[in-house]
């Protein structure tokens, strides 16, 4: 039997024990607890911060990742939206090790190994606005509805230039990019839509910019010169359509020649009501950027499921002109 001393210091020594395996065990829990709440970062790469587009992109994707409590790299060229400034940009934020990218392909071919090398080092990919050649490995895809929005403009064109059936028209489209999947889908809907529907008109030539107003200004500047009987200018995207508005309103062609632009910057939407521009097909840049945020979260907090993520998402475009509301024009001016 011990005596009452030696017992006092046995149950002390046993209750220091069972502290100190309880602090174990607390640490031990709390270990996967701080994993688990461990802050998420997630990459926005676009082709030109400066386009509208993108701002208002930028906005909703800030607004997003607020709201979801995550941390946001945001990065791209200043101006220009080419493979060339775009890969080795890809590849300085895959260095800094995000949780999850969206990423806006300038070029689907180009950018296939970009996708490649974070999916190899399991960083998940989203596609917002343009998309690779293979999306095996990408987890969405977001863009508005593109074809759609082609097949609009040339209804918009051939109302504007008031097409009867027998007369020959003559029309140019400016573009970014020969490859930028939005691009090809937009002028694929506006030539499938002209050949089943308008037939007269005639889409006599294209030209690039780059995604810079004054490279598509001095494209458009050359058509009026080349072509001094152009009904009308398909200006497929918003960098194109603010160069082309330009160079009409130099020359004094102010609603002599139909202009029908592609996305609602601020700017161009002011247009609209000095009959510069006939009609302008609107996108929804800032949801798209949000949806783009909310995959990625859910995805990465609910062990990298798929369930709750579509494959493809498409947002409807929205056609805004003279008889388009005040308030409407406001619902869908790119936010900046």
């Amino acid at each position: 039997m011990l005596s009452p001393r030696k017992t006092r210091k046995a149950r002390i020594a046993a209750l220091f024990a069972i502290g100190t395996i309880s602090l174990l065990v607390v640490a031990g829990l709390a270990a996967p607890a701080q994993a688990a709440t461990k802050k998420l970062t997630i990459a926005f790469v676009m082709g030109a911060e400066a386009d509208p587009f993108f701002k208002a992109m930028k906005v909703g994707a800030e607004a997003e990742a607020a709201a979801k409590g995550v941390s946001l790299i945001w990065q791209g060229d200043p101006s220009e939206y080419s493979p060339a400034t775009q890969i080795p940009i890809v590849d300085q934020v895959l260095a800094q090790k995000p949780d999850g990218l969206v990423l806006i392909p300038t070029d689907p071919t180009a950018l296939q190994n970009s996708v490649a090398k974070a999916v190899a080092a399991n960083i998940p990919v989203i596609n917002v606005d343009t998309h690779v050649g293979d999306l095996t490995n990408v987890l969405s895809f977001i863009t508005g509805d593109n074809a759609d929005g082609g097949r609009k403009a040339a209804d918009a064109m051939a109302k504007a230039i008031k097409y009867k059936r027998g007369t020959k028209y003559q029309v140019v489209v400016g573009l970014t990019s020969a490859t930028a999947t939005t691009n090809v889908a937009r002028l694929q809907g506006f030539q499938t839509r002209i050949k089943s529907s308008y037939p007269g008109i005639k889409i006599v030539d294209k030209a690039y910019s780059q995604s810079q107003p004054a490279k598509a200004n001095t494209n458009v500047s050359n058509w009026l010169t080349k072509y001094p009987k152009l009904n009308g200018i398909f200006a497929i995207d918003g960098t194109n359509a603010s160069g082309a508005a330009s160079a009409l309103q130099a020359k004094g062609l102010t609603g002599k020649i139909a202009l029908i632009g592609y996305d609602a910057y601020k700017t161009n939407v002011d247009l609209i009501k000095k009959g510069v521009f006939t009609a302008l097909i609107a996108q929804n840049p800032a949801a798209e950027a949000k949806l783009a945020i909310d995959y990625l979260v859910t995805y990465l907090t609910n062990g990298r499921s798929k369930a709750d993520i579509k494959a493809l998402v498409t947002i409807p475009n929205v056609v805004l002109s003279k008889t388009t509301s005040a308030l409407d024009l406001k619902k869908y001016t790119y936010v900046q």
